[in-house]
């Protein structure tokens, strides 16, 4: 997948609140009340992003959860990281109505 330039990534990202471009990559940092609501999201996204064949580094620091999100074969932000982004947001919206 072909990586995108610096111009659309900044521009796809608005419609992505919170997240930013930095690093090559897509990044956003989700906060939580106790430690294990953190590991519980990240149970969630581990399922999506096993079945996009496309996975996010995470960073977990007690109740702070980044997720980092390239296409390290392209080398750099395509469309599919935008693609794991979105449902990202989509899991954590889902995890606020739950």
């Amino acid at each position: 997948m072909a990586k995108l330039e610096a111009k659309e990534i900044e521009q796809r990202l608005r419609s992505l609140p919170g997240w930013e471009y930095k690093d090559n990559a897509i990044h956003k940092l989700f906060r939580f009340k106790e430690f294990m609501e953190g590991i519980h999201f990240i149970n969630s996204v581990a399922g999506t992003a096993e079945a996009m064949d496309h996975h996010p580094d995470i960073s977990i620091n007690y109740t702070r959860i980044t997720f980092v999100c390239t296409s390290h074969d392209s080398g750099g932000v395509t469309e599919r990281d935008f693609k794991l982004a979105q449902a990202i947001e989509e899991a954590y919206t889902a995890r606020s109505i739950n």
